[in-house]
């Protein structure tokens, strides 16, 4: 039960409209290029401030210890940089699948960061708070960011870009994509050409270089991407599995979100601009 007293905040999820792996580090880490963008699929992180330092999570995912949840990771992190005292209590609602390529655990910790931020009076500016999440996990920076975004590095390296008004149906097969299994796979794709003016028109066609590797691996996305693919360009979002395709119009994204959420966990949603806590960092 949450508390009344308990603030809400959303976490957003993202799509990655395109991904591109353009080589592998010497840390063992690839560098990507990715176009990020916004959509008004969210969690509610709920939190309540403490007077001691203690950080409770009542709600972690997936029946993982409440310590390595990204949501609490976040909360300890910036306790520790800071030095601050201060504690919080936090609930996360889930709405944004898990394993699903939408960052749902990236958004929640993104929130935690942002409201503590402000709450205990640490001071950090967006780009301290970017880099500090680096730490934690590569699609954190981008909704700290709060913009749609062209993503360079492991998607450290932000910088805006102007996505036309767009709604997304998305579907989410049922299988749970091992993203180390598949960045590890002998038959990724890690060597496409960086972008010298990248922009939402000039990337076009998108892709997704993790695409091919995740339908060899997991036939239920590729199942999925073939039957969304029947109402247009389809693409997977990060390393998968949720599939998606983008139309002008909330009554196209309704009317084939009508069918096929029939047969698969789907969303309508639009597309946002901003991230809705973006002022308040």
């Amino acid at each position: 039960m949450i508390p009344n007293e308990a603030q809400a905040f959303p976490a957003p999820a993202k799509l990655n409209l395109d991904l591109r792996i353009t080589g592998k580090r010497a840390d063992g880490y690839h560098n990507l290029e990715s176009i990020f963008c916004l959509i008004d699929l969210c969690d509610t992180v709920y939190l309540k401030p403490r007077s001691d330092d203690l950080i409770i999570l009542h709600t972690p995912t997936g029946g993982i210890p409440p310590e390595q949840d990204l949501a609490y990771r976040a909360a300890s992190l910036l306790q520790k940089h800071t030095n601050s005292k201060s504690g919080v209590e936090i609930w996360l609602d889930k709405k944004i699948p898990t394993g699903a390529g939408l960052g749902g655990g990236s958004s929640d910790a993104a929130t935690v960061l942002t409201v503590l931020n402000h709450w205990w009076e640490c001071g950090l500016s967006r780009q301290q708070l970017i880099n500090l999440s680096a730490t934690l996990g590569a699609d954190i920076p981008f909704f700290l960011f709060g913009k749609n975004a062209f993503a360079k590095g492991i998607g450290e390296q932000l910088s805006p870009i102007d996505i036309p008004k767009q709604w997304y149906v998305v579907i989410k097969p049922k299988a749970h994509v091992s993203t180390p299994k598949i960045f590890s796979h002998g038959n990724l794709t890690r060597n496409s050409k960086p972008s010298i003016m990248p922009t939402f028109q000039s990337l076009q066609p998108f892709r997704n270089d993790m695409q091919a590797v995740v339908f060899q691996e997991y036939p239920e996305v590729w199942k999925a991407y073939c039957e969304l693919s029947e109402y247009g360009s389809t693409l997977m979002t990060g390393s998968g599995a949720c599939i998606f395709l983008s139309t002008d119009s909330r009554q196209e994204a309704n009317n084939i979100y009508q069918q096929v959420s029939q047969s698969y966990e789907a969303y309508c949603v639009e597309g946002l601009d901003i991230h809705p806590l973006f002022q308040m960092i």
